[in-house]
């Protein structure tokens, strides 16, 4: 399914285009902008990639036709092909993957720099990832939020307060592998309660949340236990795992007529949420429209009375390169 707003479009790449399109983009934002580190052949081909882009689908937003801004959604069965998470690489993750349903990681979040000031695409993209989420009935959605640079003390505020409120439970805790920092990073560096919890204030907090990890908590995200350092793209990490069924108690009672709505989707099985979302009209679309009106409205607010969802005959992707 397609979600459009005026001129923006977002739903999943459809061929090998489409997705040197979004590796262009994260070559643009994560190495030129943000000092990500980058081999010969990336820059020869000023794209960003790694092996876990393999068997991987990208949701990306389209503005007249130029991609400006994208996830990388990978998926278990996807998982299985290529021997692994990406998220494995920092975090044991050995719990979430004993969930009985389906679960998907969310990784390389980035938006065109020109495109940030309005939170549009953003919200598209979340809207595109919900809509994936009751189409493929995923359970537990996951992956890192990061912010730029090295050291961790700069984001005490934020990262301290995570650690104190906002710890994922124990059944579905991820924790972080510091033993694979790359060599001479102390692996102290992992610790999240950088701060005595008595030093923790909220509105600090808050401002040094990038909106990403702002918007994860809105959602009613949790976290895993510890920092990773990535030098290589110069970057330091949280762990981010949402369970669908938890999405904001009350956004889901407000727009999906009760509060546990999503609750079939923790069993693999998302006919009832279907049901349920598709029985609401909450704005004129064009185009057959069986599921996700609420979610739209939810999270592309007042710019939803312009969308439209587009069915489409195919859902294939090319992903395989």
């Amino acid at each position: 399914m397609a979600i459009k707003v005026r001129d923006f479009e977002v739903r999943l790449t459809r061929n090998k285009e489409e997705r040197r399109q979004v590796r262009a983009l994260r070559y643009e934002v994560f190495v030129e902008e943000e000092g990500a580190g980058a081999t010969e052949e990336q820059k020869s081909l000023r794209e960003e990639y790694d092996a876990y882009d393999r068997f991987a689908e990208y949701m990306a937003v389209f503005h007249n036709g130029k991609i400006v801004g994208t996830y990388r959604i990978i998926d278990r069965a996807a998982a299985e092909k290529m021997g692994g998470f990406y998220t494995e690489t920092e975090y044991n993750i050995s719990k979430i993957k004993k969930y009985k349903g389906n679960i998907a990681e969310m990784s390389r979040a980035c938006v065109a720099a020109e495109y940030r000031e309005n939170a549009l695409v953003m919200r598209m993209l979340w809207a595109g990832l919900g809509e994936y989420v009751v189409r493929r009935k995923i359970g537990v959605l996951f992956g890192v939020a990061s912010w730029v640079g090295s050291k961790p003390a700069a984001s005490a505020q934020a990262i301290s307060y995570l650690y104190y409120n906002h710890l994922s439970p124990l059944n579905l805790r991820a924790t972080v592998l510091s033993e694979n920092f790359a060599d001479g990073i102390n692996p102290k560096l992992s610790r999240m309660n950088i701060l005595p919890e008595v030093f923790v204030d909220q509105d600090a907090a808050v401002r040094e949340m990038t909106p990403l990890i702002k918007g994860y908590l809105r959602l009613g995200a949790t976290f895993g236990k510890g920092v990773f350092i990535d030098a290589p793209f110069n970057s330091y990490d949280v762990f981010v795992m949402l369970r669908t069924k938890n999405i904001d108690r009350a956004y889901q009672k407000h727009f999906l007529g009760r509060e546990n709505a999503l609750d079939d989707l923790e069993d693999g099985n998302a006919d009832g949420a279907i049901k349920t979302i598709g029985k609401i009209a909450m704005f004129p679309v064009t185009g057959p429209l069986k599921v996700m009106r609420a979610f739209v409205e939810f999270l592309l607010r007042e710019d939803a009375v312009e969308a439209e969802l587009i069915e489409e005959e195919s859902a294939a992707t090319d992903t395989e390169e």
